[in-house]
């Protein structure tokens, strides 16, 4: 089984596997290495005469085969792509699966194959699974959990060349989320805009992703730690007048993942910045904050909360309570959160 960043690696030194089977939920790695190859694997002017790009619902095994084992035209390499992998009719059939595992005993030595097989797994105890695990480089893409978004941005951007600090890491994780390919848009984004070496701070932020320095998810979330209940209802008054930019699903999502993470350290006992960290995934940077969360907030009361985001949902999707406005929803959850 490959990871992601291995074959990224490699790809980037002009290495490339005769078989790529990228499987999982998460479509942005399995997207980034197939562009990748498509980019890079051949140069522009052989890309007419020796890269196919086929689509799971529009052909089969054999078809893909049959291209394959071709030998490229006046290359050294010929790329094939199949797209939407995880449409083709052909997974079900024994004869044809059968015809790709015969492949991968003996893949032809010029030809790059990639299968692009999104938000599905084939399932490891197929032939064709271990067929395909023992011939060609496999790589299971997984989501992310949110509390390893902004590491995994702080490991992206450097990659990039990127230079963003950790608080602004974490308010583009609050306000973005798990949305990996938003999350890389904006980035570029950065990267045009900020100089080389150039640290990407909140109010760079600000400026070209538009998330408010002061009035974002990630602040309301310092401010209730706090109890400073003023600044609260004034980030939940700017999140209410701005509420296509701020959805409240968002920042419901942000607060229960908060609260938990609260949770979590009442029930390990957590005190020293180090063991916070470690224990629920937060740069050492904001331990003192959830520290100072956790004396403010008993077990009881942190259990509590949870229950009130969980009902301030339902309330959002018009179930079981009356109707209320987002911001009203908001601010009377906030409210209840505090005290």
């Amino acid at each position: 089984m490959a990871e992601y960043n291995e074959i990224i690696k490699a790809q980037q030194q002009g290495k490339f596997a005769m078989v790529y089977f990228l499987h999982g939920d998460e479509p942005f790695f399995i997207d980034n290495i197939i562009e990748n190859i498509e980019l890079n694997a051949l140069d522009d002017t052989q890309k007419s005469f020796n890269q196919y790009v086929l689509y799971g619902k529009e052909t089969t095994i054999t078809d893909i085969l049959n291209i394959a084992r071709k030998y490229p035209m006046m290359g050294e390499r010929q790329v094939v792509i199949v797209k939407e992998a995880q449409e083709m009719r052909s997974w079900r059939s024994e004869d044809q699966t059968n015809l790709l595992i015969h492949y991968l005993e003996n893949p032809t030595p010029t030809t790059v194959l990639a299968f692009s097989y999104k938000y599905k797994t084939l399932d490891k105890r197929t032939k064709i699974a271990k067929a395909i695990d023992k011939g060609g480089e496999v790589m299971l893409s997984k989501r992310l959990y949110d509390n390893q978004i902004p590491d995994w941005l702080k490991s992206y951007t450097k990659v990039m060349g990127v230079n963003l600090s950790a608080k602004a890491a974490m308010i583009m994780a609050e306000n973005i989320g798990n949305n990996l390919q938003r999350l890389a848009n904006e980035v570029d984004k950065l990267k045009l805009n900020t100089k080389p070496g150039e640290e990407v701070n909140e109010q760079t932020i600000q400026k070209f992703v538009g998330i408010s320095k002061d009035y974002n998810t990630f602040e309301l979330q310092t401010a209730i730690a706090l109890k400073n209940t003023t600044k609260a209802f004034k980030i939940v008054k700017y999140l209410a007048a701005n509420s296509s930019a701020n959805p409240l699903v968002m920042t419901l999502g942000s607060l229960y993942s908060f609260f938990t993470k609260i949770l979590i350290l009442h029930h390990n006992g957590a005190n020293d910045k180090n063991e916070v960290s470690r224990l629920i995934g937060v740069h050492p940077y904001f331990a003192a904050e959830y520290l100072q969360a956790k004396s403010n907030y008993p077990e009881p009361l942190v259990t509590r909360n949870i229950q009130c985001i969980h009902d301030a949902d339902l309330q959002s999707k018009g179930i079981g309570y009356a109707t209320m406005s987002e911001g009203d929803i908001l601010q009377e959850l906030v409210y209840k959160l505090i005290h």
